[in-house]
């Protein structure tokens, strides 16, 4: 049996029921697509669903307003995901009549919308010739192909694309495609691999050479950056201080607390005289409570923060640019990070604010 032949027989039989499979509108398939980048599925399949019932067509999702998907999107990260694919919707509806297109050379122009997702559209919606390469796939030719060329390289990325392209099923294309993704997600997975019950046991070059653990070889290129936030919630009776964050660093365009941010860990009497000598509350605070420090890991970032309560009896000598007051009960109607809601939700539900 071919290569082809024996990956679709397993996916027949080992898939996932997944409701944006075994369906032809692209908009939904894209919907999938942006929000499984970087994401598992048993993560974004609720924000899927979440998404499709507030926006069940293109031009309801154009119509949004950015808070509104920024807040949907809340806890899934890479929060540029959410505000091109408003881009995206709104181009679709002004420029495109409303509808979303399904071939490649189309969705490629696409804000937001690169190779493989392009690919990915236009092969599951139409069932066009493209052979999708993500984490999976990488890893799935690079073990059974014994491929050391590292996937993060340019030759490695050119290199795995023409084995994609050439084993690619092109008159099941759409097919082909889940299979070699779902393959790599279930059987070929990062760790301990289900080498004994896989169809390619005998043929598997990296099984072969015992090689299954070295495979794919990934060349390390960022550095992680420690940063230390230091958070004032700031409260007045029943409301409390948020700022919209600016597009020049992580976390664009949603809202947190006023922020001090240190190159290094900081005893709190340093942060709080910081204040002072900016004049944040000219002496009209008491401190209410300090949190323990918190642990928020991102992809190239690990972030510490502590959160300071302070209760003000002036509201209207507080000069924090970007700032402005809301009633602590409405603080979910507001797309936060999730460090900043998950901290929120458990310190509410504590009578700590």
């Amino acid at each position: 049996m071919s290569f082809t032949n024996e990956l679709i027989t397993w996916y027949r039989k080992h898939k996932r029921d997944l409701p944006w499979r075994n369906i032809s509108n692209p908009y939904h398939i894209w919907l999938s697509e942006i929000i499984l980048q970087q994401t598992r599925v048993e993560q974004g399949l609720p924000y899927y669903l979440k998404f499709l019932a507030h926006f069940p067509t293109i031009n309801s999702f154009a119509n949004a307003s950015e808070d509104q998907i920024l807040h949907l999107w809340q806890g899934l990260g890479y929060y540029s995901r959410g505000r091109n694919m408003l881009k995206t919707a709104k181009h679709i509806q002004q420029n495109l009549n409303g509808v979303f297109p399904h071939q490649y050379q189309e969705l490629i122009k696409l804000t937001g919308i690169g190779e493989y997702t392009a690919a990915a559209i236009s092969s599951f919606s139409s069932n066009e010739a493209k052979a999708v390469v993500d984490g999976n796939v990488y890893r799935l030719l690079s073990r059974y192909f014994g491929i050391e060329t590292p996937i993060n390289s340019t030759t490695g990325k050119k290199q795995f694309q023409e084995v994609a392209d050439q084993l690619l099923d092109i008159h099941n294309a759409g097919e082909h495609n889940q299979a070699m993704i779902e393959f790599g997600a279930l059987q070929c997975k990062p760790k301990s691999p289900n080498c004994e019950q896989c169809p390619f046991l005998t043929s598997c070059f990296a099984y072969q050479n015992n090689k299954v653990q070295q495979l794919p070889v990934k060349l390390k290129t960022v550095k992680i950056k420690h940063r230390y936030f230091y958070y004032f919630m700031v409260t007045y009776k029943k409301q409390i201080l948020i700022k919209r964050r600016d597009n020049s660093d992580i976390w664009a365009g949603l809202h947190d607390f006023p922020l001090v941010e240190f190159a290094s860990e900081t005893k709190i009497e340093e942060v709080l005289n910081q204040t002072q000598e900016q004049n944040w509350f000219q002496n009209t605070f008491i401190v209410k409570f300090i949190s323990p420090q918190i642990k928020h890991i991102l992809t190239h970032q690990r972030l510490f923060a502590q959160f300071i309560h302070i209760e003000v009896t002036e509201p209207s000598k507080i000069k924090l640019a970007s700032s402005f007051w809301i009633n602590i009960a409405d603080t979910g109607n507001y797309g936060m990070p999730k460090l900043i809601f998950e901290f929120m939700n458990k310190f509410l539900d504590s009578s700590k604010i």
